[in-house]
């Protein structure tokens, strides 16, 4: 199973690394670690090349990570998806008919539950694991919820990702430049 064609989403946290993905063959790419002002930039260099991203809301500096923002982002970007720990995100994701991605941290089973409640009421067209290097849980929260999975997190080799692939997560969010290579489509 794959995202759109790729095992790999690249995830990219500085400009050398997006300069890497538009050079590369992938075509959607998630955006971490940049501030308000450089955002719709990087959506409309990244667009011009054929490519898309999944914006990470919660990590724009400068900007408030409501349905405000989300709606700002949306209108105003334009990008492919939203990624987010809050719900009221994933709303507005889903309410814009954009990819709507409920990022979960799972510390213990405590955490588990509630991301498990949360996923019920914001019903994500996917979820990102955190950290991904757990494949029983990437199992258990797909047979739980039947929305497929993203692994992030501490994923650093071809093995892990290929732990996370078997136990049933549709892609591996990565800003390890070696594999996004390794899986790159030729």
């Amino acid at each position: 199973m794959s995202f759109e064609g790729q095992q790999i989403l690249p995830a990219i946290r500085n400009m050398k690394q997006f300069e890497r993905f538009l050079e590369s063959p992938y075509t959607y790419g998630v955006l971490l670690d940049t501030h308000l002002g450089q955002v719709r930039n990087i959506v409309r260099l990244a667009n011009s090349s054929n490519k898309k991203m999944l914006i990470h809301v919660d990590l724009i500096q400068g900007l408030k990570h409501d349905e405000y923002a989300a709606e700002f982002i949306c209108q105003e970007v334009k990008p492919a998806g939203l990624i987010s720990t809050r719900s009221n995100v994933i709303a507005k994701a889903k309410q814009r008919g954009i990819y709507a991605i409920q990022r979960l941290f799972l510390l213990d089973s405590s955490a588990l539950e509630k991301s498990l409640d949360l996923i019920k009421r914001t019903e994500p067209d996917y979820i990102e694991v955190l950290p991904g290097l757990v494949p029983s849980l990437i199992e258990e929260i797909k047979e739980k919820t039947g929305i497929p999975i993203f692994a992030g997190g501490f994923v650093k080799t071809s093995e892990e990702v290929h732990k996370a692939l078997q136990a049933g997560a549709t892609a591996v969010t990565s800003s390890e430049m070696d594999l996004w290579k390794n899986y790159q489509k030729l």
